[in-house]
């Protein structure tokens, strides 16, 4: 799944061709395997803007430092989810339409009563997260919370690629950790693909904010050719809120506000 990572990437070619960097967040953003081949919804929403103005996709499924990494150096034109920040790196430019702006929700055990009802409540509880994951545009309470060396013992920090938060949810079920905070729609995927429903439930509201995740584009790309697809992006995300983004939601069995 990582090959494209340590290879040399063409020389770029500014014709019809959208090379796309992405990392693994499913449902969002999926590296496909043998017998599922879904890239997941952002993925699939890039290529309808883009197949549809006669653009092909080229994909590079790499980690997400990477894959920044690559778009500065404009080895891709783009990469379809980031953070978004006031303080962005100088090597790439942020569309204007976010993918989502998601609602995020906390993973507990089913017999668990506990809700987030602000710092407060976490005293105590046993918080799994992953190496440099930051929360901070969401709840910078949570965030220090999290960093603060009188609470270490009680975070968990897991590391891996492209598995983490299904072992964080087997952890939560072995009361190895008690919560998880992600994005809703992350929780409700993983929930459903490890069948893990009589065991586990997401409980809701998450943290303060929402996230706000928008494509980037490289400063390598010539002006005229990064504006064009930065316009199709945003006019494209517009035209296919409502009936056709719930369409590709579904095929995740996944919703928004659920």
């Amino acid at each position: 799944m990582y090959a494209f990572a340590g290879i040399a990437v063409p020389n770029a070619s500014y014709g019809m061709t959208l090379k796309v960097c992405y990392d693994h967040w499913p449902p969002m953003t999926m590296f496909p395997i043998q017998g599922a081949p879904a890239r997941g919804v952002v993925i699939d929403m890039v290529e309808h803007i883009y197949s549809s103005k006669g653009y092909q996709l080229a994909f590079y499924e790499v980690p997400l430092a990477r894959g920044l990494d690559m778009v500065a150096e404009g080895l891709c034109d783009m990469l379809p989810e980031y953070l978004y920040s006031a303080d962005s790196d100088s090597g790439f430019v942020y569309a204007n339409e976010a993918t989502f702006s998601y609602d995020s929700a906390f993973v507990i055990r089913k017999e668990d009563d506990w809700r987030y009802q602000g710092i407060h409540s976490l005293t105590g509880k046993r918080i799994a997260t992953g190496p440099g994951w930051d929360y901070s545009s969401m709840s910078t309470e949570y965030q220090s919370h999290i960093d603060d060396p009188k609470n270490a013992d009680l975070i968990e920090i897991i590391a891996g690629h492209d598995d983490v938060v299904d072992r964080i949810f087997k952890m939560i079920k072995d009361n190895r950790v008690d919560l998880y905070a992600d994005n809703d729609l992350v929780l409700q995927h993983v929930l459903n693909q490890l069948k893990l429903d009589k065991d586990l439930r997401i409980v809701r509201p998450g943290l303060e904010k929402k996230l706000v995740e928008i494509p980037i584009f490289s400063k390598k790309i010539p002006d005229d050719k990064r504006r064009e697809l930065i316009n199709l992006w945003n006019h494209g995300r517009l035209a296919i809120k409502g009936e056709i983004e719930q369409a590709f939601l579904n095929k995740y069995k996944v919703s928004l506000g659920e």
